[in-house]
Parts: C-alpha cells; structure tokens; sequence
C-alpha cells in the first residue's frame, strides 16, 4: 500500500469510528428512550437491562453503517479539500478516482459487512430484543396496557382506553371492558369514566377498580335455539364503584429468556425469508382461489345459461316486478335487498382477511428486497459524500453534518415510503425496496462527474447568463435607437 493511500484512509478512518459510535450512542438512547417506560421501575437487574441495551445496539448497527460513512466521507474530503491537498493530488496528476481508490475498496468491505449484519446479525438481535422487551413488560401487565387501541395481552379481557395517567401510569381515562372469559364471546361489557389498576408483587392477581360506569351482561344457557337467544335475559346497571380481579399468573411465570416470537418478518435470514416467502405465496393464492370460488357458488353463477329460456312463450311485462302482485313484490324486494346485504358483508369480511394476509405476505417480500439494497446504501452514500465534500470544501462537524443528516433524511424518507407503498401493494417489492436507491444513484453520479472535473455544485452562469442576454439585447436595442 503506498503512502498517500494510507494517508487518505487515515484520514478517514477517525472521523468514521467517531461518528460511528457517535450515531450509535444517539440511536440506542432513542430506543431506550422509547423503551424506558416498560422497563423502569419493574425490578428487572442490570444484566438484563444491558443486555436489552446490547441487543439494541445490534439492531441499529446496521443503520449506523450507512449515516457514517456518508459523514465521514464528507468530513474527510472536506478536510482535504479546506487544505488543499486535494488540489495539490490534482496538481501531481491525480485524478478523483484514483485519489478515492482506497476509499472505495473500504467501503465495498464496509457493505459486505454491512450485508452480514442485516442477514445475520439483525434477526438474530431482533427476536432476542423483542421477546426480552415483551417479556419485561409482561412483569407489570398495568404498563404492558397501550392508551388507544384494545389490549388483548391478558387471558381472556380486551381492554380499551383513552388516557394512562399518575405517577405509576395505573390511572385509566375513557376505560372499556369486554370480558371474553365465559368463552362465549362478548357477552359482558363494561364501561368507566375513570379506573384504577392495583398490583402487589407477587401477586397472581391484578385488581382492576372502576368509577362512573356501566354494566351490561348477556345471560346465555349451554343450549338455545336461534330463535330464543334474543329472548335470554340480561342483567345491567350504572355504578359509582366497581372492582374485580384479573389472574396475571401467565404474566409473571414467564422467563425474562423464553422466546415466544420466532417468525416474525425482521427476525429470519434471506434463505430463511427465501424458503417462507413461496410457501406463503401459495397459502394466499390458494385463499384467493377459495374466496372465488365461495363468491362463485353464492351467485349461482354455475346455473347461469345452462337451459333454453322457459319463459319465452308467456307475454311479461318489461319490468320484472310489475309481473307480480304486492305481495310477491314486497317478498322479491326483500329477499334481493337481504341477498345484498349478506353479500356486501361477506365481501367486506372477505376482503378485510384478503388485505390482512397480502400485507403480511408484502412485508416478507419487501425484507427480502430491501435487505439487499440497504446493504448497498454504504456505497451509494460514499459516492455522494466524497465528492460533496471535494466540492464544499469544508471539514469539522458543522455544515458537513447539516448535508448529511439532510442527505440521509432523505434517504430515510425514501426508503420508508416505497416500503409503505409495497406493503399496501401499491408498488411491487422490488421497486418498494429499490426507490430510495434509484432516487440517491443519479445524484451520486451527478456529484461525482461534478467533483472529478473540478466544478462547482452548481454553476450560477447556467441561470444568469439568459438573464444577461436579454439585458445586452435591450441596451443594443436602446443604442440603435438613440443612432
């Protein structure tokens, strides 16, 4: 290795393990930040505390990567360029790229890196955090409990409510209650203006207090007729306190070790992800050929134009109904409107279950893609760093953090909506986990010719010199005038 390829990778390794760590610190506090609620105040020991923070690290070793090469790429050429010594390799006949050379074999080494990580280390961190962080919420199902949407972690209760409040977060706003343990459905609902959730520890139990609700409840026999079931009583009242207790034994007797989660998208390998994605493809297809046939049989389409016209002799009328009296009227008209209403449904339940499983086929396929891609994102953002910092000519922390944290949001934005769209199926997976690359490449190249040839980033004369031409013709104009 020469000396000025030495020189140039010094120069860049310091500010690439810098910046690395850096981001890496500011990432894992974001996740710890998010992550403090379900872990303060539980009793969990600090092993487990830096072991979650270890996993953590894992998972967003990945993302790190790509933010700083783009940074230190920028810083690096930046330095070089501020001290001219870009300008002095220019000088002895050193072109761009063979300036970068060594730069470039880093950063392909960095991807393939990079490409480990995302395959192997990524899931395996990813199901060793995930089942860590559910199974130390499930030590206090109270801060387990999410405001907004129905909770369905404890046996048997869906609980819903608006606001979790006081200095434990055990005080409920807006609380409703379906209580599914007689398993017969929601036959019993209950509703609070307020509530209050008690846990002692090493209590089986979680006592659940009620204030200013409602109480309603179906009594059910083990036999019934369709026909009696409305006719069942039921019991209801209004309440200024109600209390009951929820078993949580499930919760605590789990080992803060125990895996539960094991085949999520983000926690497989590509050959793993490569071997579930078909097997998947064939269920959905194999559903979708149900669900058409199903629709098929209930339109009695088969029976369609299968004999001559019977009716063709008698004398009808045009309109189909004013050949029957009120009363077969009124029974056609509500048989069609009930045979409607029974297929809107059945196509809404249908296609409900069709979105559930093509989203969750989508984001096997889009993890497959974008795995590979992102592991390309070392390099595309060394081509726009590199030559963005020959051209700034400016090193440091400041305004080369400002272009690549720009840069990268950009990136970022990209590549979360195209997934979005291909989780939808708006797009396939491909273009979905491609978009942000196909975006970043032509102004890599872009920057890149721009840099080798020693040109600005942009060049004002292109957008001023039509303005000048117009002044020059009409100060000619006003002369030939004055002549």
């Amino acid at each position: 290795m020469k000396v000025i390829d030495r020189y140039i990778l010094k120069s860049f390794l310091i500010p690439f393990l810098a910046t690395f760590f850096i981001v890496l610190f500011v990432l894992v506090m974001q996740f710890l930040w998010l992550a403090f609620e379900s872990i303060a105040g539980k009793g969990i020991s600090i092993f487990f505390i830096l072991k979650f923070l270890y996993y953590t690290s894992l998972v967003v070793s990945a993302q790190a990567l790509p933010i700083a090469v783009l940074l230190s790429s920028i810083m690096a050429l930046g330095n070089l360029s501020e001290n001219y010594e870009f300008a002095a390799a220019k000088s002895a006949g050193i072109s761009l790229v063979r300036f970068l050379r060594p730069l470039i074999a880093f950063t392909f080494i960095i991807s393939i890196f990079n490409f480990f990580l995302l395959n192997n280390v990524l899931p395996y961190a990813t199901l060793k955090q995930k089942n860590l962080t559910i199974n130390i919420r499930k030590k206090k199902p109270a801060l387990a409990l999410v405001p907004g949407s129905f909770n369905t972690e404890i046996p048997h209760y869906q609980i819903k409510f608006d606001e979790k409040y006081g200095k434990e977060k055990n005080f409920l706003k807006k609380v409703l209650i379906y209580d599914l343990s007689s398993g017969k459905g929601n036959k019993k609902v209950i509703t609070a203006e307020t509530g209050k959730i008690i846990t002692e520890e090493g209590s089986k139990y979680m006592t659940l207090v009620l204030y200013d609700g409602y109480y309603y409840e179906e009594h059910t026999k083990k036999v019934t007729r369709a026909n009696e079931i409305n006719k069942m009583p039921a019991s209801s009242a209004n309440f200024k306190e109600y209390s009951f207790n929820i078993d949580i034994s499930s919760f605590s007797d789990d080992d803060l070790e125990q895996e539960k989660f094991k085949n999520s998208f983000n926690m497989l390998s590509l050959g793993q992800l490569n071997d579930t994605i078909p097997i998947m493809k064939v269920d959905y297809d194999e559903y979708v050929d149900s669900r058409s046939r199903t629709i098929y049989r209930k339109v009695n389409a088969n029976k369609l134009y299968n004999s001559q016209d019977s009716i063709v002799k008698y004398k009808l009328e045009k309109e189909t109904l004013d050949n029957f009296n009120n009363i077969g009227k009124l029974s056609i008209l509500s048989g069609a409107i009930s045979s409607a209403k029974a297929s809107i449904n059945n196509a809404e339940s249908y296609n409900k279950a069709m979105k559930v499983k093509r989203k969750r086929l989508n984001l096997y396929d889009v993890e497959f893609h974008n795995r590979i891609a992102f592991s390309l994102s070392c390099l595309i953002l060394f081509f726009i760093g590199a030559p963005l910092g020959s051209i700034i000519r400016k090193g440091g922390f400041g305004l080369p953090m400002i272009l690549a944290i720009s840069i990268y949001v950009i990136y970022f934005f990209a590549n979360t909506f195209g997934r979005n769209l291909a989780e939808e199926s708006s797009i396939t997976a491909i273009q979905g986990a491609w978009v942000s690359s196909v975006i970043m490449i032509p102004f890599a190249f872009f920057l890149t010719r721009r840099a080798s040839k020693g040109m600005g980033l942009f060049n004002i004369d292109v957008f001023l010199q039509p303005i000048t031409k117009i002044f020059k013709k009409k100060d000619s104009n006003d002369i030939d005038t004055q002549e």
